[in-house]
C-alpha cells in the first residue's frame, strides 16, 4: 500500500505551478516515445526539524519503564518513532551539554566548559561551527524557543531567539513560540529548537498554566532511585520533580499537535531528548549514568518501524551530523565541519541492534565557575571508567542541588549514606573509578584497585588518553606534569 502523504496547502500550490510549467515545456501534453503520458517528477517535501530538549530529565518517562511517571504524550510519540535505549549526553551540565548538541563537539573542544549566564560567563570559542549556522547557509530558517543558555549568540546564529514571556516552562507560551518559527519560515524549511526549563529546579509547581491540569504525586507511593537516600525529604523532592515532568509532557504534546495542525507531520524530523540527568547530587554534574543516560526518541518522515527500539550506544556529539545528513547539507554542496567528534546514526535509525556502536566518551570540567572538577571517562556496554583529574579536591555541589531538601537532609545526618555510598566517599573521590555496570548498575563499588581488573583499567585509561589526544583536550598537560 502506498502511504498517504498529507501536504500543506502552500506545497500543493507550488506543485501545481511546477506541473503547469512542465506541461508547457513538454509541448502542451505531448505523448512520450513509449506512448505513455509523461509522469511528473516527485515532489521534494521540505526537510523540517523539531528538536525538543527537556531540562534535567533522566529516564523518568513511562516509555522508559518508569511506572510512576505520567507522560502520555511522550509515550504516544515513542510508539510512532524509535526509542534509543543507550543514549547519553557527553557532559551532564546545562550549557556545556547544549553547546555539544549544537556543535557536535565535546566541551573541551568547543570551549564552553560551564554555565553561560551571570558571573559564570562561559562562551563558545570563536569560529566554532553550529547547527543553526550550517543550516542557515543552505536555506533553513532557524529559531530557538524557550531556554537558550549558549553564548555568544552571534556564533550560534539563530534567525530568531524567542524566550517565553510567561516563563520557559509555560506549555502555551512554548507552543506559541514554536508556531512563530513555522510562520516566520515562510515556505523555507525550518529548524525549531524548543527548550523547556522543566523539570529543572526550582520546580515551579505552584504556578497556574493555561490548558494544563496540575498533577499531584503522593510522596509515600514513590519509588526512590537507589543512588539517592530514601528519606521523607527525598520523596517530597521527587513528588515535585514528577509534577514538573508531567507539565513538560503536556508542552511536548501541544507542540506536536501544532506541528500536525500546520500540515508538517509528514515532512518533519522530530527529536525528543534532555540535556542532562536528574537535578540531584550523584546525577547532574557527574559522569555517572544517573546524570548521563538519557531519553532519545526520534521520528523521521515515512517512519517504517513505529514503536521500535534501537540499542546503539549514541551520544549528543552524534546529533549534529545525524541532523545534517537528514537535511542533506553535504548533498547541497556545504562541507561538514572537519572536527566533529561524533558520527551520523541516520542510516541505522530504524535498526534495533546496529553493529559498531558500543563506546561512549564523556568529559566534565565546570558547572558554575567555582565548581572546578575535571573528569574524563568512557563507557562500554558493561564497564564505566572515570578519571578524576583533580581528585585531591572535594567534589563540588551545584547551588540548585546544594539547596535541595534531599541534600540538606543528608548533610544534617552524621555518618550518613548517600544512596549506596558513604557521604565522605561521595565527596572525596579517588583518582580512577571503574564499575561493572551489569553487576553494579548504580556504580557504587569501585573496582579500580582490584588486581584482577588491572588489564581492563589500563586498556580503558589508554583509550581515554587517545580520545583526549584526538579531540585536543587541554587537560592532557596534566599527564606531562603528574
Amino acid at each position: 500500500m502506498i502511504p498517504k502523504i498529507q501536504m500543506h496547502p502552500r506545497h500543493w500550490q507550488l506543485f501545481l505551478i511546477g506541473w503547469s510549467l512542465l506541461g508547457l515545456l513538454a509541448g502542451g501534453g505531448a505523448v512520450a516515445a513509449s506512448g505513455e503520458q509523461p509522469r511528473p517528477a516527485p515532489v521534494a517535501l521540505p526537510r523540517n526539524i523539531l528538536l525538543f530538549v527537556a531540562d534535567d530529565l533522566g529516564l523518568q518517562l513511562g516509555c522508559y519503564g518508569d511506572q510512576q511517571a505520567v507522560t502520555p504524550h511522550i509515550d504516544a510519540f515513542a510508539q510512532s518513532g524509535t526509542r534509543f535505549t543507550h543514549a547519553f549526553c557527553n557532559t551532564a551540565s546545562c550549557s556545556p551539554s547544549r553547546a555539544t548538541i549544537l556543535t557536535g563537539q565535546h566541551s573541551h573542544t568547543h570551549g564552553m566548559y560551564g554555565l553561560a549566564h551571570n558571573e559564570h560567563h562561559f562562551r563558545l570559542r570563536e569560529g566554532v561551527s553550529t547547527l543553526p549556522a550550517l543550516l542557515r547557509e543552505t536555506g533553513y530558517y532557524t529559531g530557538v524557543v524557550g531556554k537558550f543558555h549558549v553564548e555568544p549568540a552571534e556564533v550560534v546564529r539563530f534567525n530568531m531567539i524567542n524566550p517565553v514571556t510567561g516563563g520557559n516552562n509555560d506549555p502555551v507560551g512554548l507552543t506559541n513560540g514554536f508556531k512563530k518559527v513555522m510562520s516566520n519560515a515562510a515556505g523555507k524549511p525550518f529548524l525549531a529548537y524548543v527548550c523547556t526549563t522543566d523539570p529543572h529546579r526550582p520546580f515551579a509547581n505552584q504556578r497556574e498554566y493555561d490548558q494544563v491540569i496540575p498533577r499531584k504525586f503522593d510522596p509515600v507511593k514513590l519509588m526512590v532511585p537507589r543512588f539517592l537516600p530514601d528519606r521523607q525529604e527525598t520523596r517530597a523532592d521527587l513528588a515535585e520533580y514528577y509534577a514538573a515532568i508531567s507539565r513538560m509532557d503536556a508542552a511536548f504534546g501541544m507542540i506536536v499537535d501544532a506541528l500536525t495542525a500546520a500540515g508538517h507531520a509528514e515532512d518533519t524530523l522530530i527529536l525528543f531528548l534532555s540535556d542532562n540527568g536528574m537535578p540531584w547530587p550523584g546525577a547532574k554534574t557527574t559522569l555517572y549514568d544517573a546524570g548521563t543516560h538519557l531519553p532519545l526518541i526520534i521520528r523521521q518522515p515515512g517512519h517504517k518501524l513505529p514503536g521500535g527500539t534501537n540499542n546503539a550506544l549514541v551520544s549528543w556529539v552524534d546529533l549534529l551530523p545525524t541532523i545534517l545528513e537528514y537535511a542533506q547539507v553535504a548533498d547541497l554542496g556545504r562541507k561538514l565541519p572537519p572536527n566533529l567528534a561524533g558520527r551520523s546514526f541516520f542510516k541505522i535509525l530504524e535498526e534495533s541492534a546496529p553493529v559498531g556502536w558500543d563506546e561512549w566518551y564523556g568529559s566534565h570540567t565546570f558547572h558554575e565557575v567555582t565548581m572546578y572538577y575535571p573528569m574524563r571517562g568512557m563507557r562500554t556496554r558493561q564497564y564505566k571508567y572515570i578519571r578524576n583529574l583533580a581528585h585531591q579536591l572535594p567534589f563540588p555541589t551545584a547551588q540548585d542541588l546544594y539547596g535541595s531538601p534531599t541534600w540538606q537532609a543528608a548533610l544534617r545526618e552524621e555518618k550518613s549514606l548517600y544512596g549506596e555510598r558513604g557521604l565522605g566517599e561521595f565527596l572525596q573521590r579517588p583518582a580512577e573509578e571503574l564499575y561493572d555496570l551489569q553487576s553494579d548498575p548504580h556504580e557504587a563499588r569501585n573496582l579500580a584497585g582490584e588486581p584482577g581488573q588491572a588489564p581492563r583499567l589500563r586498556e580503558m585509561r589508554q583509550k581515554v588518553h587517545a580520545w583526549q589526544t584526538a579531540t585536543g583536550d587541554p587537560w592532557l598537560i596534566k599527564d606531562q606534569h603528574e
